[in-house]
């Protein structure tokens, strides 16, 4: 597995009160979760459970105002079935499938999406020829894009090819290259945003910069580049050092530029009025993949063109720019 699969986890987060000083850890945590205390226990051991940012024992005793984060990993789910999804493959041989992933699909199944992901289409397309490195939910599965975000992805058909690109994309080897419509212009025409992401503090279906040392965040690294001005609107190209969960949507919004069609991180009055019609989603395309090929070590530059409800908002972006 490489580091860039950020696999969807639930975070809970409880805090004591003096009131609870000398209480067990598990005997806490069961009666504010609602798990059993032997479920407790299994995550407690399994390294799941922090009291401000450190892992506790089963045994240990609360002080008084302390924070608990506690993880839960989704369920195991049954073995993902292939089903008939065309997918618009890029390139493929042997020990890799490149797929163009269309807005609006899932890459894996998980709670909520068992169906219809790019994991079904590709195992009816591929058969048996994925990597197991991933598990039966995610089999040949590298690296990982939202939902609604379409673009490049590389695939792996064999164990050895999984293992070697999980390498490339842990030691920053793989470049991938997306662009994004946000909000605002810029004073600058390139720059880099270098700020660690966590898990948000209070939301757990966001992520955030965290800066604190004893929450859980990890290095994040984008470099962007201004491609076209629309006055409001911007077109940049993000590289990708790091490839964190919504990182080019959370390093955008930081800096005071959402992406367009983006309501979790700020983009969500962009989708209105003659935009709408071309918004499905936040405004982002996986457009270019660079790589070294598993078996030949040869170099490979695989680009897809803007899909059409992106290339028609940069149309009217256009002529509203030249209006205004």
């Amino acid at each position: 597995m490489t580091e860039d699969i950020e696999i969807e986890l639930q975070l809970e987060l409880y805090t004591s009160s003096f009131s609870d000083k000398g209480k067990r850890v598990d005997s806490f945590l069961a009666e504010k979760s609602g798990m059993t205390r032997s479920a407790v226990t299994r995550l407690i051991e399994a390294g799941k459970v922090t009291a401000n940012g450190k892992t506790v024992a089963k045994n240990y005793k609360i002080c008084g105002e302390e924070s608990f984060e506690v993880i839960i990993p989704e369920p195991e789910s049954a073995e993902a079935a292939p089903e008939n999804i065309p997918i618009d493959v890029v390139f493929e041989d042997s020990d890799i499938i490149v797929v163009n992933k269309p807005q609006g699909m899932v890459v894996h199944p998980a709670p909520g999406n068992p169906s219809g992901t790019l994991v079904n289409a590709l195992l009816y397309h591929c058969g048996n020829e994925l990597s197991g490195v991933g598990g039966v939910i995610r089999p040949g599965i590298v690296h990982r894009i939202d939902k609604d975000t379409a673009g490049l992805l590389v695939v792996a058909k064999n164990d050895a090819s999984h293992i070697f690109l999980a390498g490339e994309i842990k030691y920053h080897r793989v470049r991938r290259i997306y662009y994004a419509i946000v909000c605002g212009n810029f004073k600058e025409d390139i720059g880099t945003v270098n700020a660690p992401i966590g898990r948000h503090p209070t939301d757990r279906k966001k992520m955030a910069i965290v800066r604190d040392s004893d929450k859980r965040s990890r290095e994040a690294i984008t470099h962007w580049s201004v491609v076209e001005r629309y006055g409001r609107y911007t077109l940049v190209r993000c590289e990708l050092e790091t490839g964190r969960t919504h990182q080019i949507r959370v390093h955008m919004s930081s800096i005071g530029h959402p992406l367009m069609g983006d309501p979790i991180y700020g983009g969500e009055n962009t989708a209105i009025g003659k935009y709408k019609a071309y918004i499905k989603g936040q405004c982002l395309f996986a457009a270019e993949l660079r790589l070294v090929h598993p078996k030949s070590r040869e170099e490979m530059i695989f680009k897809a063109n803007f899909p059409e409800n992106f290339e028609g908002l940069l149309e009217q972006l256009r002529r509203d720019s030249t209006i205004d």
